[in-house]
């Protein structure tokens, strides 16, 4: 009994921690400005995470693609690390490190935002691929924690969860990516009526 007490009381303050930084709310609200910016100009979102944040990825791809609280057009969002083939294959013949890199290389066109999720800051596939779309010119996102690794050098908006727990780092991903989704979805299914 209290361990539950215990970890919902510990979810409760990594929340408080966000909820009173006014610099995260901001980079929250920025991210989102990104996202309903390029799927207003036709772009798309491309996402990528390992195990727990992989499942994020997909997560939040799932709410653009399909909804997340309003009936609204299907919003173009693609998890990189669910395409199980291109993984395996890119992993094979070119290392791990480099699948999503080499994924951004194939999806990713002008005016696409990428979003990267490691809840060390320091997955290598998820910094190779932010650093590869920032070559590129295009914009990045990343969900951090800890204190945001080397990832939060070359991400556009790095959000950085306050803990160093991986279980409260990834429940607060998942309210932020859920709230960027809300906020996204109220402008984006206005746009979607006038067409």
């Amino acid at each position: 009994m209290q361990i539950i007490k215990d970890r919902i009381r510990e979810s409760i303050e990594v929340k408080n921690k966000i909820l009173e930084n006014q610099s995260i709310i901001g980079q929250i609200e920025e991210a989102a400005k990104y996202i309903i910016g390029c799927f207003s100009a036709g772009g798309k979102v491309l996402l990528c995470g390992n195990g727990g944040s992989a499942s994020d990825a997909m997560h939040i791809a799932g709410e653009f693609v399909g909804r997340f609280q309003r009936e609204r057009k299907a919003l173009p969002a693609i998890a990189l690390n669910g395409d199980v083939t291109s993984m395996t294959s890119i992993a094979n013949d070119y290392g791990y490190e480099n699948v999503f890199q080499r994924c951004v290389e194939g999806f990713m066109r002008h005016g696409d935002v990428l979003i990267g999720i490691s809840t060390s800051g320091n997955s290598v596939n998820v910094y190779n691929a932010l650093n590869r779309a920032k070559m590129m010119g295009e914009k990045t996102i990343a969900l951090l924690g800890k204190d945001g690794g080397k990832i939060k050098t070359v991400a556009d908006i790095p959000i950085i969860v306050p803990s160093n727990v991986t279980a409260r780092i990834q429940e607060s991903h998942i309210m932020i990516g859920h709230i960027i989704c809300e906020l996204v979805e109220n402008e984006c299914a206005d746009i979607s009526k006038e067409e």
